[in-house]
């Protein structure tokens, strides 16, 4: 079966997305060490669209989490430039209009879910009532399934509940955009799967713009709209894949043909980039 949502965006600029565009990378280029040294990055350019849901994907040592920690304000590019909501990521993120989620949720052990929930919030913003810092954290709680566990320490919660934690606090920020760089890696498979359905379920909820880096072919085609495919040595985009299944999603996502057809155009894809393995 032809993957006809595939196609080569090495060396190319995207084309102008139809809604506005949450963030935005053109040439983007990262070179650690004096001149000469290898490039992590190159010329790396697409554009996400405001409530939108895109994945990065590509063999171990692409740049695919440098680039999310690019878009993050966290590492600034060599050349190039990367805006968020029209604005450099750094300023983005003094705004609130980032939350980061990683593999591991790194709560606080001795507080509480609730407590955990409110600290980025009660940090960022100083100015609001505590009240209402709590309020916002209890609906964010409730949001990700945790309305019953806001009490419990990390120690007292499943992983899958502990990254639902590291959500909610995220959300509680009230971000345009949430990063999330393989959130689910730690988890078993039964969790991770219950933890993909909970994250659409969450993004069709509030509206926010994601970006996933994962490893999971699987998951990135069952979460996205769009899959941009990392290259190494060096990180560069080579393909970006339009996903065509629509919203909401479910079993019968796993089951359609297509579904099959763009995991093994993927699984190509990857190998390709781990040197040709088959």
């Amino acid at each position: 079966m032809a993957v006809s949502a595939a196609r080569s965006t090495e060396g190319t600029a995207p084309a102008p997305a139809a809604t506005a565009v949450a963030i935005a990378a053109e040439g983007v280029c990262l070179t650690y060490g004096a001149p000469g040294s290898p490039e992590i990055l190159r010329d790396v350019s697409l554009s996400v669209p405001r409530g939108g849901f895109v994945s990065l994907i590509g063999p171990s040592g692409c740049g695919k989490s440098t680039l999310l920690k690019i878009m993050a304000g966290l590492v600034e590019p060599t050349t190039g430039r990367m805006t968020v909501a029209g604005i450099r990521p750094v300023e983005a993120a003094k705004r609130r209009k980032i939350g980061l989620v990683f593999q591991d949720a790194n709560l606080l052990p001795w507080k509480s879910a609730l407590d955990n929930a409110m600290l980025l919030r009660s940090v960022a913003d100083k100015a609001m009532p505590k009240a209402e810092v709590r309020a916002r954290a209890e609906a964010m709680l409730e949001l990700v399934g945790l309305a019953d566990a806001m009490r419990k320490l990390p120690s007292q919660m499943s992983g899958g509940m502990r990254q639902r934690a590291a959500i909610a606090r995220a959300l509680a920020l009230d971000p345009d955009v949430l990063l999330m760089d393989e959130p689910f890696g730690a988890l078993d498979a039964i969790t991770r799967d219950e933890m993909c359905e909970q994250l659409l379920d969450i993004w069709q909820r509030t509206h926010k713009t994601i970006v996933l880096v994962t490893h999971s072919i699987d998951e990135a085609v069952f979460l996205s709209g769009e899959v941009h495919v990392l290259g190494v040595k060096p990180g560069r985009i080579v393909e970006t894949i339009d996903i065509p299944f629509a919203y909401p999603r479910g079993e019968a996502t796993h089951e359609d043909a297509r579904f099959r057809a763009l995991e093994n155009h993927l699984r190509g894809l990857l190998r390709r980039g781990h040197g040709g393995r088959q």
